[in-house]
């Protein structure tokens, strides 16, 4: 074990210490920003002129954006960072231009809330943050090309956001074509009558405000009243992955409600099946593949049409999706949402006859019931609303529909467990067939009907079953009408023969549905980027031209939406832009002479500037369009194994499998239709790393004590002489166990940091930190140190003596397997090859080879770059060593000199004999039949037969 006390680092002055990293480190942090070492150069014009660059593959490397924190970085922040500049580093070294930066996904609402508590403007904070947050990565020897560096918050970014979303907007999607186009073509086909309006009249006839909302119903971006969840506590709406389990707000805990708002939309919907079926071109973890497909929910089955009748303004129908169709006559009743639009047209004023007073719920009109069940629903989650509760709560309307194939009346009732963001937002409800319905049935005493006969012998009588039979495998039985039977056939042809005879009929036809729902683009914040549309005196809404962008953000005097009683959901939101009239009201000339119009006051949600950045990591100093064709084609255009294009490695946390990732490649695919860039998809190879976890220390209120102040006696753990406990969860300020980067740099050094955290466990798995560990990589950088510098001279210690072959075959085992591990991104059996290496070396006693020397600081360059760059330059060479050729294995010293061979007789081991690798099978079994041992064991018996599996086993049988 080394010295590190300050009494041997006296004795040996030129010892690796911190304070010799901290120099080394500082000084090639400024030598590679002023050389521009890691700028990666683009294709038109810089690689033009250098052809030996110009012949080298790319490779695409990013992290996903970092939000930039005011608490700064803990060590569990930067795992993925320095993973992708070992990467990165190992990239340049075999031969590749590699495009490796960072930006900063600055818009949101932590800065936001900051502003409102503080009076701070979000810029302010933001800005800052961002300072604190380079340095801290600049101090870990990240090798960013920081030219290509950016925030979301600056205005030249947004406006390129600001003109993605006018495409999407100035856009449809054509189901023929399978694609977006303009909106100018759909405009062409109305006004040339090649298309029809939804209404038959002339699109000549149409007002410009009716032309607006045929429109609207095509375009990929559109306005509409939509079920939002509205927190008037914080007077904002939010997204679902911002509310919690319990229907409360994330940050605050304010109750949040369902309430219909107009809203911006992001149809996603019509790249549903895209989005599905370009899942299998990419090269990403099949769990998250899993998790988009669920997501995205498609699935086959019937549109079914329940006519009502006896509704206050004539006969209506209710549509339902379903998976099940061929249990059409099991339906005994119907389920609404409770935000169904049907839901108030169809209520009578008076309850029917006869209405079982369960179904009521103690109420004097069916308007009261639904009244008071919709203010009970709208305090839940649809989280809440879809478990599984045991008691299922629901209220009749007073109506009945029709089952299509039976003509017997179904009561419709509204309950919390059917959502608006599903199907059709009604279920026809088939309780012997349906656990949910079964339970819903029981407790309002409600018809069951079995229609696929049970094959586990329970009869057919639902009244005494404990559940629902549920299977595909089963025959149908109790489905016969006047003109259609379904009994005696299977699921599968129940369903196609149900089908055709609603089609038939003109009730129904088979369909696809999606969970997936269109995307809600608004929020009622101030910190996130302005819409670039304005409205007319008649509402109309209006895309500024390319040339009116940006439009910036205008200063407010107060950052908070206006909020409001917290338990009361009939207010509606007040934004902080709307209260700048200046900014609001305006007067523009957009192509018909100026006229006065009004800003939208929303703005768009964070995910807007992430949903794209990759593009503009190619060239974000383009003024005259989004990317350039050549650097898009260059950077990320499809090629041999990877036909969709995309980013070569994207590296961030699990928990953005669906929305950030989803909602990127939707854009991205939306610009590829418009033809504006040649992949069809971002990211070609998706990675997650693991989380670096730290043990939370609670004191017997369970509140969370500083993790370093707890001192461990007899493997208990005690906090200012009191015991507390001890679990193992996330590193972060709150629980008072966050560890910073800095701490760690200044104790050991950044190289050893980035060792400690590649070393600790596979990148993909999570692992606990553990301050004490860190030391055995600093040891590590020690050793590597005192094997060419000498600790007392500083002298460079290498000879120029050729390598014993036990030495070159520790080498090149080495490199052979660091080489393999390191494009795999196994960067701990990575170090571990390389401790082994250098230890073997320590072992010696004898000076290194230059040789040897060198390839192993060039080994170890991509996970301590500070360090091997120091050595390199001791070791006699000029410059950095970031583009130098990472070493090659020599596949002669690679493999063993021999290899132990095992032979069997009569399956018993008899021998084992010391072989050649190469040795043929003539030859090896020449070698066994001759040893001693086997010649004994056969005792002169014939031999039938000798199986020979060069080099390791030979089977003699006798």
């Amino acid at each position: 074990m080394s010295d590190t006390t300050p009494a041997a680092e006296t004795a040996a002055p030129h010892r690796y210490t911190a304070e010799l990293a901290a120099e080394i480190e500082g000084r090639w942090q400024d030598y590679w920003e002023e050389h521009g070492t890691f700028a990666a150069p683009n294709p038109s014009g810089e690689l033009d002129g250098d052809p030996e660059l110009a012949g080298r593959p790319k490779k695409f490397i990013m992290d996903m954006f970092p939000y930039p924190s005011g608490a700064g970085l803990h060590v569990g922040h930067p795992l993925g960072y320095i993973a992708t500049d070992v990467f990165a580093r190992f990239q340049r070294m075999t031969g590749h231009n590699v495009l490796h930066t960072l930006g900063f996904d600055a818009f949101g609402l932590p800065a936001e809330q900051y502003a409102v508590q503080t009076g701070t403007h979000p810029q302010v904070s933001t800005e800052a943050n961002i300072v604190t947050m380079r340095r801290q990565l600049r101090r870990l020897g990240l090798g960013h090309d920081r030219r290509r560096s950016f925030a979301t918050i600056d205005p030249e970014y947004y406006r390129w956001t600001q003109w993605i979303f006018l495409q999407i907007y100035n856009s449809w999607y054509d189901t023929e074509a399978g694609r977006a186009r303009p909106i100018d073509e759909l405009v062409a086909r109305f006004a040339a009558g090649t298309r029809a309006t939804p209404d038959g009249r002339p699109w000549a006839e149409l007002t410009e405000a009716e032309r607006a909302d045929v429109l609207s119903g095509y375009r990929l971006a559109y306005a509409a009243e939509s079920p939002v969840n509205w927190c008037p506590g914080l007077g904002t709406v939010l997204a679902n992955e911002e509310v919690t389990a319990d229907g409360r707000s994330e940050r605050g805990n304010y109750p949040v409600f369902k309430a219909n708002l107009r809203q911006w939309m992001m149809r996603i919907t019509a790249y549903a099946d895209r989005l599905l079926t370009d899942l299998d071109d990419l090269d990403w973890p099949e769990a998250i593949k899993l998790q988009q497909r669920n997501w995205i929910g498609r699935s086959e089955g019937a549109r079914v049409d329940f006519p009502v009748h006896g509704a206050a303004d004539g006969d209506y129908a209710i549509t339902v999706f379903t998976t099940r169709q061929d249990t059409l006559f099991g339906a005994t009743y119907m389920v609404l949402a409770p935000e169904h639009d049907l839901v108030d047209t169809i209520t009578p004023a008076a309850w029917p006859e006869g209405t079982h007073e369960v179904w009521t719920g103690g109420h004097a009109t069916p308007a009261d019931a639904i009244a008071a069940y919709r203010k009970q629903a709208a305090s839940k989650s649809d989280v809440e609303r879809q478990a599984e509760a045991k008691d299922k709560t629901g209220v009749f309307t007073g109506a009945f529909a029709v089952n299509p194939v039976s003509g017997e009346p179904v009561p419709v009732f509204i309950a919390d467990y059917v959502l608006m963001g599903y199907g059709t937002g009604a279920i026809m409800a088939v309780p012997a067939h349906d656990t949910r319905d079964f339970a819903f049935a029981r407790a309002f005493e409600l018809p069951m009907r079995c229609v696929v006969e049970p094959t586990d012998g329970r009869g057919t009588d639902p009244a005494a079953w404990d559940d629902a039979f549920a299977s595909y495998d089963a025959r149908i039985i109790n489905s016969s009408g006047a003109d259609i039977s379904l009994d005696g056939l299977s699921v599968t042809d129940a369903k196609a023969a149900i089908t055709t005879w609603l089609a038939e009929r003109g009730i129904g036809a088979g369909t696809v549905n999606y969970r997936l729902r269109d995307w809600l683009f608004s929020r009622q914040r101030y910190w996130g980027e302005p819409f670039p549309i304005v409205y007319d005196e008649d509402g109309v809404p209006h895309a500024l031209p390319d040339s009116m962008l940006p439009v910036e953000l205008p200063d407010v005097d107060d950052y908070s939406p206006r909020t409001f009683d917290p338990d009361d959901a009939d207010t509606s939101p007040e934004t902080p832009l709307s209260r700048n009239a200046e900014w609001v009201h305006v007067e523009l000339d957009l192509g018909d002479g100026p006229r006065r119009y009004r800003r939208e006051t929303n703005t768009m949600p964070n995910w807007a500037g992430s949903c794209w950045y990759e593009l503009r990591y190619l060239d974000p100093y383009d003024t005259e369009q989004l990317v350039s064709p050549p650097a898009e084609a260059y950077w990320m255009g499809p090629r041999d194994g990877q036909r969709a294009g995309g980013v070569d490695l994207y590296v961030g946390g699990a928990e953005h499998a669906v929305l950030h990732l989803l909602y990127a490649r939707f854009w991205h695919k939306v610009l590829f239709d418009l033809g504006h860039i040649s992949s069809y998809e971002p990211f070609h190879k998706l990675f997650n790393q693991g989380m670096i976890q730290a043990y939370v220390y609670r004191d017997a209120r369970g509140i969370a004590v500083p993790a370093a102040e707890v001192e461990e006696r007899d493997g208990a753990y005690y906090y200012a002489g009191e015991p507390v406990t001890r679990v193992l969860g996330k590193m972060g300020k709150s629980l008072k166990n966050a560890v910073t980067p800095d701490e760690i740099c200044a104790e050991y050094g950044a190289d050893t940091l980035r060792l400690y955290e590649m070393a600790m466990g596979p990148l993909d798995m999570s692992r606990p930190w553990d301050t004490r560990a860190v030391v055995g990589q600093y040891r590590l950088l020690q050793r590597l140190w005192r094997n060419i510098v000498d600790e007392q001279t500083g002298a460079v210690t290498v000879v120029d003596a050729d390598p014993d072959e036990e030495t070159l075959r520790a080498l090149h085992k080495a490199i052979d397997g660091v080489t393999s591990d390191m494009a795999g991104l196994r960067f701990n059996t990575a170090i571990a090859k390389i401790t082994e290496l250098n230890n073997h070396l320590t072992r010696s006693g004898r000076p290194v080879p230059r040789a040897i020397a060198e390839s192993l600081v060039l080994l170890i360059a991509p996970l301590a770059p500070h360090t091997a760059e120091e050595l390199w330059t001791r070791l006699g060479r000029v410059g950095s060593l970031a583009h130098t050729p990472y070493p090659v294995a020599d596949p002669a010293y690679v493999q063993d000199e021999t290899v132990t061979c095992v032979v069997q007789v009569k399956g018993k081991v008899k021998a084992r004999l010391e072989v050649p690798p190469g040795i043929a099978d003539a030859e090896l079994e020449a070698l066994a039949l001759a040893d001693p041992a086997v010649v004994a064991a056969v005792g002169g018996a014939p031999v039938r037969k000798v199986i020979v599996r060069a080099p390791k086993l030979v089977n003699v049988v006798v």
